[in-house]
């Protein structure tokens, strides 16, 4: 990549002729990163939703992009957020699972990691992330303000973030406890708080670029949201089936962060949890526009995999996969296929759509050509920048690559209109492969690997081949793709 002005900045550079300077500004495209949390493919009523409403994202879609084939980094959080932050793929990227350190806290990502905050530091943006982290206990190298963050709010700790009404949420390096929640009461919403340091942080810095990376933690986890408007516009729609939680999981004594409360509505609670991220997309298109910042600013929206069964989640009720086989912890279309819209007045076409294949890795590059700033080291990922200006030529990927360390061991990968998945890859007596056409089955349903041995043969060449080893995620699995 050649350290010049992207299509983006060049189209946005302003001559300031100050004095006697001839030297032209340029004005850098804000960028604003939306990711909701376990959001499946058809949760959207431009995807085909229509139990409930998404008017703001849909809207975002209108005057944007949809990119019809996006992948997501993986099938469950960490490492899905580990691919988009550092553009390699899970056979490459540090993080490849979820894995729990100490009493609040993930595995950390390592000090010097090239991410994409560090990007835009480099390009002088200024830095924001608000939400859920999961990729490193407060305090550690993998804490965002030490990953090139400037701030930071949120949880830190995604197990923590099963919880709405939560004891705390982080600031930076710094707790701040929630007192309307003490005593298991549930009077802080914590994402509401995230929201408004969000929108706050784009007020502060409207006079400068900036990025802004909001992880929405709605609809994961527990079902639970405030006794609002949003809850009594789908209270009564649905055919409820009321979950019961288990030991620990309901706000009281014996209360435990992992589990999920009961929920006699569960189906309007999802609903109007998944209106309230549409809210919240709303609330900053609004920020943006009254501050004059909206035909300078690329907002993207998407989700860090697909859809859930916990705490009475019930995607089969929803079609929260849409036209895809498989949800979360699955690498069948449903667990990691997920829309991208793009929306950048002037240099996005509004109501465009694109059959591009791409992925959260692609994300690192993309954003480092829109930045003008050069990669200083390798990237699985390949810039869409021409899919979103329609100027140059687009690059292809040979294929696009995932591993999932749980359930016996996942691996995927997509080349073309094929589709390879191995399960139980760490079980090797029980390992399995099949292959899919998507061309003509992309519900995965029909395994045609016996009819294609030399494709076959191609992509477990590309399993054996495209990760390297990790010495915490360990796959002793190369005898099984002969």
């Amino acid at each position: 990549m050649k350290n010049r002005l992207s299509p983006f900045a060049t189209a946005f550079a302003v001559l300031a002729m100050t004095g006697c300077s001839k030297s032209p500004r340029v004005e850098k495209m804000n960028v604003i990163y939306i990711m909701a949390d376990d959001l499946g493919y058809g949760d959207l009523g431009f995807t085909g939703q229509s139990r409930f409403e998404t008017p703001n994202i849909d809207r975002l879609r209108a005057e944007g992009m949809l990119l019809t084939e996006h992948y997501s980094g993986c099938t469950v959080s960490a490492p899905s957020r580990c691919a988009l932050m550092t553009g390699l793929h899970t056979g490459h990227c540090f993080i490849r699972g979820n894995l729990e350190i100490g009493a609040e806290g993930q595995l950390p990502l390592p000090g010097g990691t090239y991410t994409m905050a560090r990007m835009f530091e480099q390009a002088g943006y200024a830095t924001g992330a608000f939400g859920k982290w999961g990729l490193g206990y407060p305090g550690s190298e993998g804490d965002p303000v030490n990953q090139g963050f400037d701030e930071f709010f949120g949880y830190n700790c995604q197990r923590q973030a099963h919880r709405y009404y939560p004891t705390h949420l982080w600031r930076n390096r710094d707790s701040v406890i929630l007192h309307g929640n003490a005593g298991y009461a549930r009077g802080d919403y914590a994402p509401d708080l995230i929201q408004a340091q969000a929108l706050r942080f784009i007020a502060d810095n409207r006079n400068k670029p900036f990025f802004l990376y909001l992880a929405i933690v709605q609809p994961h986890a527990e079902l639970l949201a405030p006794e609002d408007s949003l809850m009594e516009r789908y209270r009564g729609r649905f055919d409820e089936q009321p979950y019961l939680a288990r030991a620990g999981g309901d706000y009281g004594p014996g209360m435990t962060v992992i589990d999920y409360c009961s929920q006699s509505e569960p189906y309007a609670t999802f609903a109007a949890m998944v209106g309230r991220i549409d809210r919240y997309v709303g609330e900053v298109m609004a920020e943006l526009r009254r501050l004059g910042l909206d035909r300078n600013t690329l907002v993207v929206f998407t989700s860090d995999n697909g859809p859930h069964r916990e705490g009475g989640a019930n995607p089969d009720y929803f079609d929260s996969y849409g036209p895809f086989r498989g949800v979360k912890r699955d690498l069948y279309e449903g667990g990691i296929h997920l829309p991208l819209v793009v929306r950048a007045p002037g240099m996005v076409e509004a109501g465009s759509s694109s059959d591009h294949i791409c992925a959260g890795w692609d994300m690192l590059p993309t954003m480092a050509e829109l930045a003008g700033v050069e990669l200083p080291g390798p990237t699985d990922g390949i810039s869409i920048l021409p899919t979103l200006t329609g100027k140059g030529a687009q690059g292809e990927h040979p294929y696009l690559y995932w591993e999932f360390h749980e359930l016996g061991g996942r691996v995927a990968v997509r080349m073309g209109r094929w589709k390879g998945v191995m399960l139980n890859v760490s079980e090797r007596e029980k390992a399995t492969f099949e292959l899919y056409d998507l061309s003509v089955d992309r519900h995965e349903d029909h395994n045609v690997a016996v009819e294609h041995p030399e494709v076959v043969q191609k992509i477990k060449e590309i399993m054996r081949t495209a990760r390297t080893p990790s010495e915490v995620f360990i796959f002793d699995n190369a005898s099984i793709y002969v």
